[in-house]
C-alpha cells in the first residue's frame, strides 16, 4: 500500500487521484483515436468527457452519500470529502460509487449528444472500450490506497493491507483481478466494435460484461468491503443484476 506516492511540496499526491486522472487520460486519448474512424468529432468527444467526468464524479458522489446515509448524518463534514480516502468501519473507501458515477456520466451524454445532434447509442458505443481501459486503470489506484480488498485466502498472493493502524489477514487482491477483467472486457469490446451489427451493440455489451464481472467479484468482497444489502447480495450486485 501506497495511499500517498510522493510530496510536491506541502502537496501530497495520492495514489488513487493521479491513477483516476491517468486512467481518464489514457481513456481519453484512446477515444479520440477511434473518434477519427467516425463522424463524430474528435474535439466533441474531448468536450463531452470533461462535462461527463466531472458530472460522473458528483453523481458517484451523491449516490454514495445515499447508500450510506446513516454515516453522512453522523459526519456532515465528509460531504465535501471525496479524496481523503475515509474508511468505513468495513474498511470500504467512501465517497465514490462506480454505478452512481457511470449513470450520471450516462446522463450528461444523453444531454450532450442532444444538443449537438450528435446520435446518443453512437457515442456510447465510441465511449465504451475507453471507459474499460480507464475503469482497469484506476483500480490499480484502490491497490495502492488499500481500499476494496476482497476475503481472506490462503493462495499465495494473497495481500496484507494496513486498515485503521492494524494489518489484515493475507486477503485476495480484488482490485488487481478488477484490473485483468476489465482489460479483458475492453480487448472483447474492440473486438465487437470491429464487427458491429447495430448502434448500441458496444455499449450493451460492455454493461453486460462489467455486471458479470462485478455480480462474481462482489462474492470476494461482501462482508469486508463491501456489505450485504438485501438477500444476501450486495449493493452492486443488485444493481449488476438490474
Amino acid at each position: 500500500m501506497r495511499s500517498i506516492l510522493f510530496h510536491i511540496g506541502p502537496v501530497p499526491i495520492r495514489a488513487y487521484g493521479l491513477m483516476l486522472w491517468i486512467a481518464i487520460v489514457v481513456g481519453l486519448w484512446r477515444t479520440v483515436r477511434a473518434a477519427r474512424r467516425t463522424d463524430i468529432k474528435p474535439e466533441h468527444v474531448i468536450d463531452l468527457v470533461i462535462y461527463a467526468v466531472l458530472g460522473g464524479i458528483v453523481s458517484a458522489h451523491l449516490t454514495s452519500i445515499l447508500l450510506d446515509l446513516r454515516y453522512y448524518i453522523q459526519e456532515p463534514s465528509a460531504i465535501l470529502n471525496l479524496w481523503s480516502g475515509i474508511l468505513s468501519p468495513s474498511g470500504g473507501l467512501r465517497g465514490l460509487s462506480f454505478h452512481g458515477g457511470l449513470i450520471g456520466a450516462i446522463g450528461i451524454t444523453y444531454l450532450y449528444t442532444k444538443r449537438k445532434k450528435i446520435r446518443f447509442l453512437e457515442m456510447l458505443d465510441l465511449l465504451s472500450p475507453g471507459l474499460a481501459i480507464s475503469y482497469a486503470i484506476t483500480r490499480i489506484g484502490c491497490l495502492l490506497n488499500g481500499c476494496c480488498y476482497g476475503i481472506p485466502t490462503h493462495l499465495p498472493w494473497g495481500v496484507r493491507f494496513h486498515v485503521d493502524g492494524a494489518l489484515t489477514p493475507p486477503s485476495h487482491p480484488t482490485q488487481i483481478y478488477g484490473s485483468l477483467a476489465n482489460i479483458l472486457i475492453y480487448l472483447g469490446l474492440v473486438m465487437i466494435a470491429r464487427k458491429r451489427r447495430f448502434t448500441g451493440q458496444v455499449f450493451y455489451s460492455y454493461l453486460a460484461m462489467y455486471s458479470v464481472y462485478r455480480f462474481l467479484l462482489e462474492f470476494l468482497r461482501k462482508g469486508v468491503t463491501a456489505e450485504v444489502a438485501f438477500a444476501g447480495l450486495t449493493q452492486a450486485q443488485i444493481v449488476s443484476i438490474l
